[in-house]
C-alpha cells in the first residue's frame, strides 16, 4: 500500500496481543469473505519470555473451537486443584483453610497454565493469510470509521477495535474516560524451578501486603504472581537471584522444596480501571482497553476473551443480518453483554484484595471462619468453581465451545 493511500476492512483491530488476535481470527473463521485488519505498533512474533497465562475452562473452549487450543495444550499444564492458606507477618505457619478439587466436566480441568509463547505461535500460525497484518505501524489518528496511520495511510472500517492495552489510544482519542484508583501494590512475576513436584495443584497464599500464587508449569516448574506493597517491591526486584529464591521459598513455607529462578522477577504497578463506555461511534474496546482488575483471581485475560466471544458473536450475528454491524445499536448489545460479568469480576477481585491484603486479627478470624465454612460446603464450592472456570450455558456460543 503507497503512502497516502487508503484501504477498506469489514473491521480494523488495533492491538495484536492474544485478545486481538483471537478476535481476528474468530472473525475470518466465522464469516466467509470478511475483510480483517490487525495493525500493531510492533511486529507480531513469538514472546521470548517465560512467562504464561491461567486460562479459564470457558476460554479454553474458544480455543477449541477456533482449532488451536489442541497446539497449545501439548505444552500446558491442567490446574487439578487450588489450596488457599493464610497467615499473618512472622506466622511460620500456614493453615489450609479452603481447597478445590475436580473438574468442570469429566476430563476437563477448570484451568490451564498456557506458556504464552505457545498461545502465540498457535494464533499467529492459524490467521495465517487469511488477516491482513499492518504491523509496524503507529497509529496518527482517530475518527469515526477511519484510522490513520503515521506513515499517511488510511485505513477505514465500519467498525474499528481498540484491543491496544490499559493505555489505549484510541480509548483516549474517543474521549472515554475511566474510572478506578491506585492498589498502590505492585504485581511481581517470575517463573521458577523447584525440588518437589506441584502435581498439578495451584497454592494462592494470603499475605498482609497481598496475594503469593504459585500456578502449575509443565515439568517441576511454577509460575509466581506475587503481590507486594509498592515499597516492599522495591526491595524484592534489587535482590540478586539467590537472596531472592531463599526469600520466595521461605514466602512459600518450603512446600515445594528448594527453588531456583528461571528468569529475572518483573514488577508492575497495580490499578483497578474500568472504561465508563466499552464503546464509542464505529468503536468496540476490549481487553485492557475496556478493563484492568487485580490479579488475585487471574481472570484478566479471560475477562478479554469472553469480550472476545462476546463481540465476534455480535458483528457475524449483524453482518448475517444484513446490518450495520458497527452501528450504536449493534454495539449496545455488545456493552450490555459484557458490563455485567466485568462489574461482577471488578467486585469479586477488588473485595477479595481488600479483604485479604491486611493483617488485623479480627478482620483474619472471621475471613477465616468464612473460608473453612465455604470448605465444608459442597455445592458452594461447585459453584465457586464454576463460576471462575468462566463456563456459561447461556453466554456466547464460543465460550461452549460452539462455532458462531
Amino acid at each position: 500500500m503507497s503512502a497516502a493511500a487508503e484501504d477498506h476492512f469489514d473491521v480494523a483491530i488495533v492491538g495484536g496481543g492474544p485478545v486481538g488476535m483471537t478476535l481476528a481470527l474468530a472473525l475470518v473463521q466465522s464469516m466467509r469473505g470478511i475483510r480483517v485488519a490487525l495493525i500493531d505498533r510492533r511486529p507480531l512474533s513469538v514472546p521470548k519470555d517465560n512467562r504464561a497465562s491461567a486460562i479459564a475452562a470457558g476460554v479454553r473452549r474458544v480455543f477449541d473451537a477456533l482449532g488451536v487450543w489442541g497446539e497449545m495444550e501439548t505444552q500446558s499444564q491442567p490446574i487439578t486443584a487450588m489450596r488457599i492458606t493464610d497467615s499473618g507477618s512472622g506466622d511460620i505457619a500456614r493453615p489450609l483453610f479452603l481447597q478445590f478439587e475436580g473438574e468442570v466436566a469429566p476430563g476437563e480441568a477448570f484451568a490451564h497454565m498456557v506458556p504464552n509463547t505457545a498461545s502465540q505461535a498457535a494464533l499467529l500460525g492459524a490467521m495465517g493469510d487469511a488477516v491482513t497484518v499492518i504491523a509496524p505501524a503507529e497509529i496518527a489518528d482517530w475518527s469515526e470509521g477511519r484510522v490513520t496511520l503515521a506513515d499517511g495511510r488510511t485505513i477505514i472500517s465500519p467498525l474499528i477495535v481498540a484491543a491496544d492495552g490499559a493505555q489505549s489510544a484510541l480509548r483516549q482519542r474517543a474521549g472515554i474516560a475511566t474510572t478506578g484508583h491506585d492498589y498502590r501494590q505492585t504485581g511481581l512475576v517470575a517463573t521458577i524451578t523447584h525440588e518437589l513436584p506441584h502435581d498439578g495443584v495451584a497454592y494462592e497464599h494470603f499475605r498482609p501486603s497481598g496475594p503469593f500464587a504459585s500456578l502449575p508449569l509443565k515439568g517441576d516448574r511454577s509460575s509466581l504472581v506475587w503481590t507486594e506493597t509498592s515499597e516492599n517491591a522495591k526491595t524484592f526486584l534489587a535482590m540478586d537471584s539467590d537472596q531472592l529464591a531463599r526469600e520466595i521459598e521461605a514466602v512459600m513455607g518450603s512446600s515445594l522444596g528448594a527453588v531456583t529462578l528461571e528468569d529475572k522477577l518483573m514488577g508492575f504497578p497495580l490499578r483497578l480501571q474500568i472504561a465508563r463506555d466499552f464503546v464509542g461511534p464505529r468503536l468496540a474496546l476490549i481487553g485492557d482497553a475496556a478493563h484492568v482488575v487485580h490479579p488475585i483471581a487471574g481472570q484478566g485475560l479471560n475477562l478479554g476473551l469472553k469480550d472476545v466471544a462476546a463481540l465476534a458473536e455480535v458483528i457475524v450475528d449483524a453482518i448475517r443480518l444484513g446490518l450495520d454491524h458497527g452501528s450504536e445499536d449493534v454495539l449496545a448489545r455488545y456493552q450490555a453483554w459484557r458490563r455485567l460479568d466485568t462489574a461482577s469480576m471488578v467486585m469479586v477481585t477488588d473485595g477479595m484484595n481488600r479483604l485479604f491484603s491486611n493483617d488485623v486479627a479480627p478482620v483474619r478470624a472471621i475471613r477465616d471462619f468464612g473460608l473453612g465454612l465455604v470448605d465444608r460446603a459442597g455445592p458452594l464450592k461447585d459453584a465457586m468453581i464454576r463460576a471462575a472456570s468462566g463456563v456459561s450455558q447461556n453466554g456466547p456460543k464460543l465460550l461452549s465451545g460452539l462455532p458462531i
